[in-house]
């Protein structure tokens, strides 16, 4: 528990405080997917959904939540963000539509959260366009795949 940085020695959440720590090019890479039925897949990829681009409206939506992250989880710091780019992959032969997320800043504190919270954004808007002719979606492996900057230096996902 003692390397829970958003504890104080109470055992009491707090905001970390970066004020004494370097800026640094910082940069969060994470990806997730949402599976379907093939007909959903088929239906995103005609752009016939009568409500509109799915794909194209799913990555306003993540880029939206990284710059709104600090607003959603109690403990992030509000950050500059100088760069957020979301590539939506159509996996036909997954019948899911693959989300990568990269987020970058410079400044105290990493942008892991942010990418995150845009990734699960991305995928939760294509569900919430498509849930009436698909409710059993799903979203799965979100997760960081890459981050680079500040102290503790560049770390990569081993599988």
């Amino acid at each position: 528990m003692s390397d829970l940085t958003h504890f104080n020695q109470s055992g009491e959440a707090h905001m970390v405080d970066v004020g004494d720590k370097q800026s640094t090019r910082r940069i969060a890479v994470t990806e997730g997917r949402i599976r379907m039925l093939p007909e959903t897949l088929s239906l995103i990829q005609a752009g016939g959904h009568k409500k509109g681009d799915v794909l194209g409206i799913a990555r306003i939506a993540g880029i939206m939540a990284a710059k709104k992250t600090s607003e959603l989880v109690p403990l992030c710091h509000p950050l500059f963000l100088t760069h957020v780019n979301i590539d939506l992959v159509p996996e036909p032969e997954q019948n899911s539509v693959y989300c990568l997320t990269t987020v970058e800043t410079v400044g105290q504190t990493g942008v892991e959260m942010e990418a995150l919270c845009a990734t699960q954004i991305a995928l939760l808007t294509i569900y919430d366009m498509c849930k009436a002719i698909d409710r059993g979606m799903s979203i799965e492996q979100v997760q960081l795949v890459e981050k680079s900057g500040g102290k503790s230096g560049h770390w990569t996902r081993q599988e």
